[in-house]
């Protein structure tokens, strides 16, 4: 779970959002929308702890295991594709080198045997026998072969690249996944692979991206960046869309209501203001329509 508080994020004097509260729950998917540059992807960011936010706080359970998809497609070239994809679990990929380095050990002590037992417990705990398998599958999953589990990184195009990221970031079941546009290369079959994977996914989900048929097909929740103001939403994209558009006539009736009211006034006050018999009823009417401007442009 990932409770948020009073969150502000501000950049050169300009704010991003402001005063966010938010609390996110487990077997649930929330979308974040907004327009470029609303702080989608900042958020993100912040609830990594990549940033700081300017106020307020972002709180997550001890022990809880966050994975995200990394943006930079560079960052594993000097890594195989297997290594990479296990590197979502940082602290089973750690257990995994430091457990090679001892039993390559030529020399190998009773301290180093008493190491190993422990780093084997911790390694089973973590399912690292399952390690490979699962990576395999996730790969396959998203449309490549298993054949380049061995492969060098830098020796793979960008397409594929992304897809690796992307199996690094679903790697080990972590208890929470923020993705930053998980379907920006994906070809139709690795998006439907991608929402049945998320669908039996039990853990929290953050996910920014302008595919609303994605969206619309993994999301629990709907998470708005609109003018500053971070406001969520219960259903997916569509239900989300049905509502702000049925929230938006309902404003527009208010407001052409309003507009009606405010001209009924007028009409009336320039009628009779000068006739004295109805000049306090014209003030009172003046009175009306001050109120009724103040509440219609506020």
């Amino acid at each position: 779970m990932i409770t948020v508080n009073n969150l502000t994020m501000s950049f050169g004097g300009q704010t991003l959002f402001k005063d966010a509260d938010l609390k996110f729950t487990g077997g649930n998917c929330y979308g974040i929308i907004g327009a470029n540059g609303a702080g989608k992807s900042t958020f993100l960011r912040i609830l990594c702890g990549d940033l700081e936010p300017t106020k307020g706080e972002v709180i997550i359970p001890k022990k809880t295991r966050m994975s995200v998809l990394k943006q930079d497609h560079f960052a594993y070239d000097e890594y195989t594709v297997l290594d990479t994809v296990i590197m979502g679990n940082q602290r089973l990929y750690d257990i995994m080198q430091e457990k090679d380095a001892l039993y390559a050990k030529e020399d190998f002590s009773d301290a180093d045997g008493e190491r190993a037992a422990e780093l084997e417990g911790e390694f089973a705990e973590l399912n690292g026998w399952e390690a490979e398998s699962e990576a395999s599958k996730l790969i396959q999953g998203l449309g490549l072969s298993e054949d380049i589990l061995y492969s060098q990184m830098s020796a793979l195009s960008g397409n594929e690249k992304v897809k690796v990221l992307l199996a690094q970031a679903l790697f080990g079941s972590p208890d929470i996944i923020l993705l930053d546009e998980p379907t920006n290369h994906l070809d139709i079959y690795a998006i439907r692979w991608l929402e049945e994977f998320l669908a039996e996914y039990f853990g929290t989900v953050l996910v920014v991206s302008h595919d609303r048929h994605f969206l619309n097909n993994v999301c629990t929740h709907i998470v708005d960046f609109d003018y500053g103001k971070v406001k969520m939403y219960v259903g997916n994209y569509e239900f989300w869309y049905e509502s702000s558009q049925l929230m938006q006539r309902l404003i527009k009736q208010q407001n052409k209501k309003a507009e009606e009211k405010i001209k009924e006034l007028q009409d009336f006050i320039s009628r009779f203001s000068a006739n004295k018999s109805k000049s306090k009823q014209a003030t009172s009417r003046r009175k009306l329509l001050d109120n009724a401007a103040s509440c219609w442009t506020s």
